[in-house]
């Protein structure tokens, strides 16, 4: 019989009788079949409000105080265009990670009916939520925000107001790298603009007073540094967690691999979609992983 780390032992029936699905009735669900996913959790919900105000601050401030201004309209046209379109995908990154399942189980599944289906073999060891009742998959994990067991989460991010999990976790790296992309973008036209206003009458580079536009761009220069380090930390996070194929919370657990070791191209393509195209990049494109079996256990 196989060991399992100790961590296990609170999660892990190793026998069906011990199973008791006999107490196991499925928890009440709020959500109706078919509706939209979304977590109704307070920090969350004030993290994301506090993201898009960021994201429009910055906008703000690129058009209103940087671009428009400016009588360099080649200039302006062309930051305005890359900016713009960096912020939409990032915002529709930040929405499609929040509104998506990141791959929650069925509550309650721990049935009598469903575990005689799953026809387990002697010495088969299966896992057993007891808060939502349920037989995960391997690799699931249980968020106490969401309350749902979620496959291959790697953590719960009140920034997207979500768990990142097997189903959402492409739109939370592009998410990651377009608010760094655009942080960096922000930073490098409040230098020049800075630049610029040295050599020039500050009344002719923006139409706010000099001292409020000052302050605008400080505050910008602050917010897109900050939120530079941060996201690019994450994306690089992520991207290594993906072509090593480990969640964050398997890394932090140090959890036994008991899963086939893929190459870092294959373990991409399962994230982001077969095959490779410019689909990767969009936030719109939902990757197409496969007729993956959701039940998979350890044997």
């Amino acid at each position: 019989m196989m060991l399992i780390p100790a961590h296990h032992f609170r999660d892990i029936e190793r026998k069906p009788e011990y199973l008791q699905p006999e107490k196991c009735i499925p928890p009440p669900d709020s959500r109706p079949a078919g509706t939209m996913w979304f977590i109704r959790d307070g920090c969350g919900i004030a993290c994301a409000i506090v993201t898009w105000f960021l994201v429009l601050y910055a906008e703000f401030v690129v058009l209103f105080v940087m671009l428009i201004p400016s009588r360099d309209y080649v200039y302006s046209a062309i930051n305005g265009l890359v900016f713009n379109l960096l912020a939409f995908l990032a915002l529709a990154s930040h929405c499609r990670a929040m509104l998506t399942d990141p791959g929650a189980v069925p509550k309650g599944n721990a049935t009598k009916e469903f575990i005689e289906s799953l026809q387990l073999k002697p010495g088969q060891v299966v896992y057993k939520c007891p808060k939502c009742c349920s037989i995960k998959p391997d690799r699931a994990h249980h968020c106490s925000v969401c309350k749902r067991c979620i496959r291959k989460m790697d953590h719960h991010c009140p920034w997207v107001n979500n768990c990142v999990g097997e189903n959402n976790q492409k739109y939370f790296v592009l998410f990651t790298m377009y608010i760094a992309l655009i942080s960096l973008h922000a930073l490098i036209m409040v230098g020049f603009h800075f630049l610029h206003c040295f050599e020039e009458d500050w009344t002719k580079c923006s139409s706010f007073s000099p001292p409020t536009t000052v302050i605008l761009l400080i505050l910008l220069c602050f917010e897109g540094l900050l939120f530079l380090i941060f996201t690019s930390v994450m994306f690089g996070t992520q991207v290594h967690s993906i072509c090593t194929d480990e969640t964050g919370i398997e890394q932090l657990k140090k959890e036994e691999r008991r899963w086939a070791k893929k190459t870092k191209w294959m373990n991409m393509k399962a994230v982001f979609g077969h095959p490779f195209s410019l689909g990767w990049a969009s936030p719109f494109a939902t990757p197409d992983q496969g007729k993956a079996d959701p039940y998979q256990y350890v044997v």
